[in-house]
Formats: C-alpha cells, sequence, structure tokens
C-alpha cells in the first residue's frame, strides 16, 4: 500500500480493534533507550499489543506526538505516532503505527527544536529532513506501507525511527550548545 501527503491511516486503528494498555515510559539513561532494537513480526500477537499499547500511552501524555517501543522498555522497531492538531504539522496521516520502519528518501534538511518524554528536561536543535519516504509494515495485518510525508509529521517520524535504533535526539544535537533546558508551564 502507499500513503501520498494528506490520506490517513486511521482505518488500520479501527482494524486493529485491541485494546492498549498505558505502560510507563523509560527515561534516559536507560540501557534500552541505547539499544537497536530487534526486527519484528508484525502478525505476532505480541507485536499488536505493544502496538495498542503505545497508542494508549500516547493518547494519555500531554504533548506526545510519538512514541517508540524502546521508551516503554521494550527493545523492538515498532513506534506509533499522530501529530494531529499539532500547530507545526501541516501533513497530518493520523494515529497510525509501523514496525520495522526505514527511512528511504529524505531531502530538504533543516534544524528544528525537538523534545522527548524520555529526555524529560531538555529540548535541543536537531537537522533532519523536512520531506521523507518512509517504508514500515502495520501490525496486525502485516501490510507493507510506503508513507511520503513532510515538516513536523517527517521530524517526528525520523525521531521515532531514530529511538529504534538506539538513538535519542540528545545523539543528534550539534553540541552542548544546542541544547535547552525545557521550560515548565503551571
Amino acid at each position: 500500500m502507499s500513503c501520498d501527503a494528506g490520506v490517513s491511516l486511521a482505518g488500520w486503528l479501527t482494524e486493529l480493534a485491541q485494546p492498549g494498555q498505558v505502560r510507563p515510559v523509560v527515561s534516559a539513561p536507560d540501557p534500552v533507550l541505547a539499544r537497536a532494537g530487534a526486527v519484528v513480526d508484525p502478525t505476532d500477537p505480541a507485536v499488536v499489543q505493544l502496538a495498542a499499547d503505545l497508542v494508549a500511552t500516547m493518547r494519555v501524555s500531554p504533548g506526545c506526538v510519538g512514541l517508540a517501543a524502546p521508551q516503554v522498555g521494550a527493545s523492538a522497531r515498532v513506534f506509533a505516532v499522530d501529530v494531529t492538531g499539532h500547530p507545526k504539522a501541516v501533513t497530518v496521516h493520523g494515529t497510525f503505527v509501523l514496525c520495522n520502519a526505514t527511512v528511504v528518501s529524505a531531502t530538504r534538511w533543516r534544524p528544528g527544536r525537538e523534545g522527548c518524554m524520555s529526555v524529560p528536561d531538555l529540548t535541543g536543535d536537531v537537522k533532519r529532513a523536512s520531506r521523507v519516504v518512509v517504508e514500515g509494515v502495520l501490525p496486525g495485518s502485516g501490510e507493507p506501507i510506503q508513507l511520503t510525508t513532510d515538516g513536523f509529521e517527517a521530524r517526528a517520524l525520523q525521531h521515532e525511527i531514530d529511538h529504534c535504533g538506539g538513538l535519542l535526539f540528545l545523539d543528534r544535537v550539534a553540541g552542548a550548545h544546542a541544547l535547552y533546558q525545557r521550560k515548565v508551564y503551571l
């Protein structure tokens, strides 16, 4: 299946029809965050449950636009993304989970500020492609897809793919000068 910008993957979530459990999010320097996740079988019931858990955890986490399996303690190449409603999002594919995703094309590199639930006290400037083509597999059906996106959603996908590879945004910043204390709003 190929998804062009503007096509929603929301139907996939309905087909999953599996309730997710909210899992605790691990913080750096937990070693699971520094390990490359294992390639998974997207049709494995444990992977389908993990996918549902990622979505459930993401939904109860204010401001969260993506969550990868290592962030909930699972060393696996699975992540959820949903940039719906984010003020920086232009291209939005809704809520979706991908397994074993890779970036196959990346263009238009731009710096941008990133934060992470696993690094709760810092944000940082990271240079990423603002247009990407990503290939992955939908959990449950095992259907391969190719997703083309740009802007904020492209940044979120690259951030989560990095998590699956054992990288944090801290590994991508140019140096200490590009790190900032996260603002706390009361």
